[in-house]
């Protein structure tokens, strides 16, 4: 199974959305049976062609609906003959490092991410590590649909395996800790570590302690119903007010599967994934690292970032919203470093997919060489654009094309807008909300400007 099959927006998915499939758990789509039927299908597309028994790798995040989704997945996987290597809970990035380190033919991770308990998901790697593309997923949903395109069951010795990987985490905490330069030590460093009672819980502390630093650690008590609330990268203040009460030098709050990051410097202020972008990019430009000179990010990053480049001689590289959309994009460009504002950062020189604790070490191997506090790193590294965002929930979903009100509202704010700044707007990949974002100099402007085209919207719609 390859991940590198070029992006196709037109192949039918349904079920899998940007970023694997999702809902409530135990509720359609995010049942057992769909878990077990895309066990099946993920096992005939991974094992095609192979002369050997598939191996199927499943982690997962601490949701209580892991337990009833993993095993439905495994039994899924064995009923095809497929052995399954079953992980606990870890994050997301280790599974795809896993994947591609033992050189398995798939790596499964059922988490929502940074949605609550109630959600779950289930997204997939391929054999190199990277997540699949569309049409791969595509097919596994028609497979998924007409089960009869597996072939016939197997009986008897030919039925499939489980075990349990027990030094999985061990494994992901000696693969980050190879990431961080091995000249630089985290001794007499304090940070605060948020693993939002999510997948990282163990290991994110574990690993920067090795690495020498005093560590706090908070959202690391899962009780399978926990998970984001109330901390993590969706809810950071609560990391925010102990990197000042500690006074600690940085502080990272994870999301459910720890894929993503929010820094905070040591004055408890948010360091969001933009501006991590512009400091490594900075750091990377002067070592002569950074790929083509050239930054993927998508089309919701601040203008700030993509100025800041272009000021150093590099440029930004825009995609659609998702981090597989980067990744997508990096591969293809032959580029490095990636990322979302929204804290999704893809070190490509490390990993193959975001990676939480990844990136915070790399912030903290910049301000290490530095020597220079966060908040004033990330101050100079770029400056930041007003940016509005308004989301619309709408009575129904139509093409933008047709919106003529709307197209008529913005045509006139891009008019006034010029090249001083953006306005992107997009309908939401699973509602009909409309999300409409703004850029400009003055903030009240835009804010207005963002109401007047949500106005224009829902007339529209009318």
């Amino acid at each position: 199974m390859t991940g590198a099959a070029k992006q196709d927006e037109t192949n039918g998915r349904r079920l899998f959305g940007t970023d694997g499939i999702r809902g409530t758990a135990n509720e359609p789509p995010m049942t057992p049976e769909l878990a077990l039927s895309l066990g099946r299908a993920v096992t005939f597309v991974a094992g095609r062609g192979k002369q050997h028994v598939p191996r199927i790798l499943i982690g997962k995040d601490t949701r209580i609906s892991c337990y009833m989704l993993e095993q439905a997945m495994a039994a899924g996987v064995c009923s095809m003959g497929g052995n399954v290597i079953l992980c606990g809970p870890i994050p997301t990035p280790a599974v795809a490092h896993l994947t591609g380190s033992m050189r398995v033919d798939a790596g499964v991770v059922i988490s929502a991410s940074h949605n609550r308990y109630s959600d779950n998901g289930i997204k997939i790697f391929a054999t190199d590590g990277f997540k699949l593309a569309d049409a791969v997923e595509a097919e596994i949903e028609r497979l998924m649909a007409d089960e009869s395109l597996l072939g016939r069951r197997l009986t008897g010795s030919k039925i499939g395996r489980a075990e349990k990987l027990e030094d999985s985490r061990g494994r992901y905490v000696a693969f980050v800790k190879n990431t961080f330069p091995r000249d630089l030590v985290l001794d007499g460093i304090r940070v605060v570590v948020d693993a939002a009672h999510g997948a990282a819980y163990r290991v994110a502390p574990l690993v920067f302690d090795e690495l020498g630093a005093d560590v706090t650690a908070i959202g690391v008590a899962p009780d399978g119903v926990n998970i984001n609330e109330g901390v993590g990268a969706l809810h950071p203040e609560g990391a925010c007010a102990e990197v000042v009460k500690r006074k600690a030098h940085i502080g990272i709050a994870l999301d459910g599967d720890a894929d993503r990051v929010i820094v905070i410097d040591e004055k408890g202020q948010i360091v969001d994934g933009d501006a991590v972008l512009a400091m490594c990019a900075g750091r990377m430009i002067e070592e002569g690292t950074l790929r083509h000179s050239t930054v993927v990010a998508t089309v919701m990053s601040n203008l700030g970032l993509e100025r800041a480049l272009e000021a150093k001689g590099a440029r930004l590289v825009r995609t659609q919203v998702g981090d597989r959309y980067v990744v997508e994009a990096m591969r293809e460009g032959g580029f490095n470093l990636g990322g979302e504002q929204s804290g999704h950062l893809i070190f490509l020189d490390h990993c193959t997919t975001g990676d939480g604790i990844v990136a915070a070490l790399q912030v903290l191997a910049l301000a290490l060489r530095s020597g220079k506090p966060l908040s004033e790193l990330s101050r100079a590294a770029m400056e930041r654009v007003p940016q509005v965002l308004e989301n619309v929930l709408l009575t129904a979903r139509r093409p933008l094309e047709e919106m003529t009100q709307l197209a008529r509202e913005e045509a006139r704010i891009k008019g006034a807008l010029g090249k001083e700044g953006r306005i992107l707007i997009r309908w939401s990949g699973t509602e009909p909300k409309l999300r409409i974002m703004l850029e400009g100099p003055d903030e009240a402007r835009i804010k207005g400007w963002a109401k007047e085209l949500a106005e224009a919207a829902k007339k529209d719609v009318a």
